[in-house]
């Protein structure tokens, strides 16, 4: 019986050993496909188009998961970036419910969901080589912000007390000093620490122009140092600086208010050709203007519906920002033609059903964009007109032309001979088209052309 029991326990021990052994060589195969594992990479500037989502709107669920249920959704659209308005925790005192009053930088609102599943998220968008971007507010917090504690860190008015930002009406935030090292410091840790904690790809950066150029370059250099990651950093501005502190992408506010004033009538393409050209004079060859016919702040006040006459008009001012040189940006919504600001608010959120057809136009316009070397690389050749935005870009052998009608009023166009001959219609499923001395374009018609 004893010699029994020792046979029986030296058995034991060996399927012990075994079991640990396994345990070892899976645990090392685990290990060394971590170290394998190349880290998430954003795509590089020449291919991005970024989505705004903001998380009040976008899903019935208005959180996390229900902008995760709709990843593969973006994917298929063309979108490779993404970027989340503030999921901060929102301040109390004073607020309105802005998520721009940030109540604590290294908090999520509850109501959007955890840290954890963020950080998930994050992961499931990688997979599907989708970068996401955070919204930073570095210029000021809500008034119960845990900052608060240390007053130096805010600006003061004559009498001591902590302002507002001076010359806006945001009474419901408090503005930082930028003078103070440590909030400095406290600011780019927080920054760092979604970067480590929640992987994500970089920020866009709110109100960029308020802040001193070199705050900008202090946090972007640190950022730059967090090993295995490439940032992506754009900032809300339009100052020559930004570039010089990091950035690799800017506003681009002027090009925008040119669109604006293209369609309606006050200004001509032909400075619509030269707005472009001069928000690329002092900048550096690897950045990149941020192109857009709307965001957060313009869809507040009017839907490009609205600004651009209609649908049809709204779909052809996006053909131009987005394949003027810049890397695209587009709005949730904004491809289903929302009409009214209050579909963003607290209660509603976007019907998808909307406007099929419309939003098959803009598939088909970014799959295209996404496809074509010469679309996102192509040197530009502009052909002068008041209303008829006419132009080509070539890159290798790959060369297409862009004709758009900016007014609702048909239009004869004289073709310029650089653009005669034959051609595919990329958005009719690559009909054979032949322009010769004159075309008739349609009321905001508008043809994407590749040889």
């Amino acid at each position: 019986m004893i010699q029994l029991s020792i046979a029986k326990f030296r058995t034991l021990q060996l399927i012990l050993v075994c079991v640990l052994l396994f345990s070892a060589c899976e645990k090392s195969e685990q290990v060394i496909a971590i170290k394998e594992q190349k880290p998430f990479s954003p795509p590089a500037l020449d291919e991005m188009v970024i989505y705004e989502i903001n998380p009040n709107a976008f899903s019935s669920s208005k959180d996390i998961q229900g902008i995760q249920a709709r990843l593969d959704t973006l994917k298929n659209m063309g979108i490779n970036t993404i970027w989340i308005m503030p999921i901060y925790s929102v301040g109390i005192l004073k607020s309105h419910g802005s998520p721009y009053c940030v109540k604590n930088y290294k908090e999520i609102n509850s109501s959007y969901g955890t840290i954890d599943e963020f950080s998930f998220f994050v992961q499931e968008a990688h997979k599907r080589n989708i970068a996401v971007l955070l919204d930073w507010v570095a210029n000021h917090t809500s008034w119960d912000n845990e900052w608060m504690e240390h007053p130096e860190w805010y600006t003061h008015d004559e009498n001591n007390n902590i302002i507002q930002p001076v010359g806006t009406y945001w009474w419901d935030v408090a503005d930082l000093n930028y003078d103070n090292a440590e909030m400095r410091l406290a600011m780019i840790e927080a920054m760092s620490f979604w970067v480590k904690t929640t992987d994500i790809d970089g920020f866009r950066c709110d109100k960029a122009d308020y802040i001193p150029y070199d705050f900008w370059k202090q946090a972007n250099d640190s950022l730059k140092k967090i090993p295995n990651k490439q940032l992506v950093m754009l900032a809300e501005g339009e100052r020559e600086d930004h570039f010089g502190a990091g950035f690799q992408l800017n506003y681009s506010w002027t090009f925008l208010s040119t669109l604006k004033n293209v369609f309606a009538g006050t200004q001509t393409v032909n400075e619509l050709y030269a707005a472009s050209s001069s928000e690329y004079a002092f900048i550096p060859p690897n950045s990149r203007k941020l192109r857009f016919t709307t965001n957060n702040d313009e869809t507040a006040t009017r839907p490009p519906v609205i600004v651009f006459g209609g649908k049809e008009g709204a779909t052809a001012a996006s053909v131009l920002s987005t394949f003027m040189n810049g890397v695209p940006l587009f709005y949730c919504g904004q491809e289903v033609g929302v009409n009214h600001y209050d579909m963003y608010n607290f209660t509603n959120y976007i019907n998808w059903q909307m406007n099929p057809t419309m939003r098959r136009n803009y598939i088909n316009m970014i799959t295209f964009y996404r496809r074509s070397e010469a679309a996102r690389k192509g040197v530009l050749m502009t052909f002068p007109h008041t209303v008829i935005a006419g132009f080509s870009k070539s890159f290798g052998t790959d060369k297409i032309a862009v004709i758009v009608n900016t007014q609702a009023s048909q239009q004869e166009y004289d073709v310029p001979p650089e653009i005669e001959g034959n051609w595919k219609n990329t958005m009719n499923n690559d009909a054979p088209i032949t322009l010769n001395n004159t075309l008739t374009v349609g009321a905001y018609q508008y043809y994407i052309l590749q040889k």
